[in-house]
């Protein structure tokens, strides 16, 4: 059986794990990052938690066809270089050069929400499609989007960054300095920061005893509110929804995918989140009477997609060049 090694690169944890043939995880390690320290030290830790889950896995370097490594930033896969990485401060870092070194294997990179992507294009909710569109809404919006069963990045490997479109003009500032970016209110992070807001400006939302009992606001908070019969609750709900499926809508008319996924920790809330989105989509789509309309689904791979779908990144340049 053929096994293969995938890591996954975060700004907190670098999760490795070894893959089989059938898209099976059999063993897993995390480091933390620490990517303060300096993209040398780093590196030695991406390979040393590679080794860690051969060696849970109870199998030798030897046993692994490959290695792939998704990291957020734009990655060239053809230089080996993670060119720009704003999560973990690196330029032109000699990614798939070294770790390929230290551990003896031929590698391969990607940009995690690419990798992620093609693990759930593989092994997950699109499996079976050609087309594909991936979308991840964690802290910030990701997107990897799959033509003809390949990944596209754009001419420069910086492709799929639907998280910054606008759909606002003018509206919410967003990190990459644009205003009114799908990611500035569809991202984990901003669906946190509208329910704050409708904290403050509604102080006997049961939001607010939501939060005390957690200890913080979470994506979770407006809609477990929502679902109490919380006014506030659900207009926060209401209008993440509207934005996401505003963002969707035009993700549709460009590609025409035949499936749109849809994952990261807002995912979690299911029929409740994905019915409603569904319904707007439906009506809005410039295709709204094709019989062949993209699918909607909710991504199936959880936080596994990234290790698969970088362990599958050998796939994709061997079998097509």
């Amino acid at each position: 059986m053929g096994y293969s090694l995938g890591i996954d690169i975060g700004g907190t944890n670098i999760a490795a794990g070894v893959v089989d043939e059938n898209f099976n995880i059999i063993a897993k390690s995390k480091v933390k990052t620490n990517a303060d320290r300096g993209y040398e030290a780093v590196l030695k830790d991406i390979a040393i938690s590679g080794e860690l889950a051969v060696k849970e896995a109870g199998l030798k370097l030897s046993d692994m066809d490959r290695v792939g490594m998704g990291c957020p930033g734009t990655c060239n896969p053809e230089s080996g270089l993670v060119e720009y990485s704003n999560n973990l401060r690196w330029e032109n870092v000699p990614l798939q050069k070294y770790v390929g070194a230290a551990l003896g294997l031929t590698a391969y990179i990607e940009n995690d929400a690419n990798a992620a992507a093609l693990g759930e294009f593989y092994a997950g909710a699109a499996r079976g499609s050609r087309n594909a569109v991936i979308i991840t809404l964690g802290t910030g919006l990701g997107a990897g989007i799959i033509i003809e069963g390949r990944l596209f990045s754009g001419s420069n490997h910086a492709g799929a960054e639907i998280g910054h479109t606008v759909i606002n003009v003018d509206g919410e500032e967003c990190t990459c300095g644009r205003r009114g970016c799908f990611e500035a209110y569809c991202s984990a992070t901003a669906l946190v920061k509208f329910t704050k807001r409708a904290i403050e400006s509604n102080p006997a939302s049961v939001m607010v005893q939501i939060a005390e009992q957690e200890g913080k606001v979470s994506g979770r908070t407006a809609f477990n509110a929502a679902k109490l019969g919380d006014v506030a609750g659900q207009e926060v709900v209401d209008v993440f929804i509207k934005n996401l499926a505003c963002g969707i809508i035009n993700t549709i008319n460009i590609f025409q995918p035949e499936i749109l996924c849809i994952g990261g920790g807002v995912s979690n809330e299911g029929d409740t989140l994905l019915n409603p989105l569904k319904d707007r989509i439906s009506k809005e789509i410039y295709s709204k009477n094709s019989a062949h309309n993209t699918g909607i689904a909710l991504c199936r791979l959880g936080n596994n997609s990234g290790i698969i779908g970088a362990a599958l990144l050998g796939r994709q340049f061997e079998h097509n060049g």
